[in-house]
């Protein structure tokens, strides 16, 4: 690894500090998600994925190319797979795709909620326990790890045979950027884990038709 844990967090400062009140807009568009998805209308799939388009790109060129480039020459290529991810976004939000994000009773709607959840209130207080203060820690909707987190809680609210190809990017990433748990001491990142191990689980799930991976009405592959 080319760079060690005050470097890591040393990134954050700077980056915290450039794109403030960034962090704001961002808090402020996750809650504007929440309030589509509880409030299903015509322009809950749309909004959604925008706002998820647009995290996903100041993830990719803010944070990844602009800033842990610095100490990270691989970042150049988590950069093109982030901005991937927000063209995949922002073009199924462009035509429409029925992606149906909905409350459901089932386990994946409930394992969904249960990590946006998590990315929005309890990463951060858990950052906090660790002894990670602002601007020194990541921020969700501009750092990777909460946004991939909180990315997969959403896209398991939707329908199976469009989401599954939406989260192999977010899947990769929870192993690449959970390693910061371990290597970095980032014990909120345990959570990225979890959320890849889950998300996993059900695509497993859906692959052997099993029952606790069912989502509602969704009948796609």
């Amino acid at each position: 690894m080319p760079f060690d844990r005050a470097d890591f967090f040393a990134v954050f400062v700077q980056y915290n500090t450039a794109l403030w009140p960034t962090q704001v807009f961002a808090y402020a568009a996750i809650f504007l998600c929440l309030f589509l998805l509880l409030r299903r209308s015509r322009m809950t799939d749309p909004g959604i994925l925008v706002v998820l388009a647009a995290m996903w790109a100041v993830n990719g060129i803010g944070y990844h190319g602009l800033f842990f480039s610095a100490i990270n020459p691989a970042a150049f290529l988590f950069a093109a797979f982030f901005v991937a991810e927000a063209v995949l976004f922002a073009v199924f939000a462009g035509r429409g795709t029925e992606i149906d994000f909905a409350r459901r009773r089932d386990g994946r709607t409930i394992a969904g909620l249960l990590l946006i959840i998590f990315a929005v209130l309890a990463y951060p207080l858990w950052g906090m326990a660790a002894g990670h203060r602002y601007p020194a820690m990541p921020m969700i909707g501009i750092a990777p790890c909460p946004t991939t987190i909180f990315t997969i809680g959403i896209l398991l609210t939707g329908r199976w045979a469009v989401v599954r190809w939406l989260l192999v990017i977010p899947l990769a990433w929870s192993a690449i950027g959970g390693s910061a748990a371990i290597m970095l001491g980032v014990p909120q990142d345990f959570g990225l884990f979890a959320a890849g191990i889950i998300a996993a689980a059900f695509a497993l799930g859906r692959m052997y038709d099993l029952p606790f991976a069912r989502h509602g009405e969704d009948t796609g592959a």
